[in-house]
């Protein structure tokens, strides 16, 4: 991959991974927040608990995501960023143009999610 893509790569994974910190702090603190008030009724208390769980969901995945990006910025400063981690073919340029954190081909995902495929950790 060439030093012009890999760049415009970097800048579309770094800007995402400050939305997703900034996401998952905001979330932090509204599941904070979100017990502040003093709930009397059962229905109260049962929105709010609702609310926390669906905050604390939401910051999980955030965080996951949050990972990825992280690993794929990791992969670009090694030098193997655009190379599937199982098979070592490279990612086809749409694949990372849509999700530019992906760790794998077409290929080895389907097998990945078929179960065909053992999650490496990299």
């Amino acid at each position: 991959m060439d030093k012009k893509k890999l760049e415009y790569f970097k800048k579309r994974l770094e800007t995402r991974q400050q939305e997703l910190r900034r996401t998952v702090s905001r979330t932090e603190q509204d599941g904070r927040t979100v017990d502040e008030g003093s709930a009397q009724d059962v229905a109260d208390k049962a929105a709010n608990s609702y609310n926390k769980e669906f905050l604390f969901h939401q910051s999980n995945n955030d965080r996951q995501l949050l990972q990825m990006v992280d690993n794929a910025l990791s992969r670009l400063r090694e030098g193997s960023f655009g190379e599937c981690i199982s098979c070592g073919e490279e990612i086809n340029a749409k694949r990372l143009e849509a999700v530019p954190w992906t760790r794998h081909c077409i290929e080895c995902q389907e097998k990945l999610e078929q179960g065909l495929l053992e999650e490496a950790q990299k």
